[in-house]
């Protein structure tokens, strides 16, 4: 996974990685390894990540430049 922009987002927004980990209720040095690709971000993570940024999920893995999210589903 392309985790670039998982750093980008982050600092764009001025936010350390302390910060994220509270957010996703991990520590710092595990969260510094989602960035840095050495683990894998779990799904559940991303999802909330995408949240909170406000962006798609599509974008935060670089499968699309384009921010924008997607109308929320009725199943969810």
């Amino acid at each position: 996974m392309n985790i670039i922009r998982l750093k980008e987002i982050r600092e764009d927004r001025d936010l350390t990685q302390g910060d994220i980990a509270k957010l996703l209720k991990t520590t710092q040095q595990q969260y510094s390894k989602y960035e840095v690709g050495i683990n894998l971000i779990p799904i559940d993570r991303l999802c909330i990540l995408a949240d909170f940024y406000n962006v798609s999920l599509d974008y935060l893995v670089c499968r699309t430049d384009e921010r924008k999210t997607y109308p929320k589903s009725k199943l969810y």
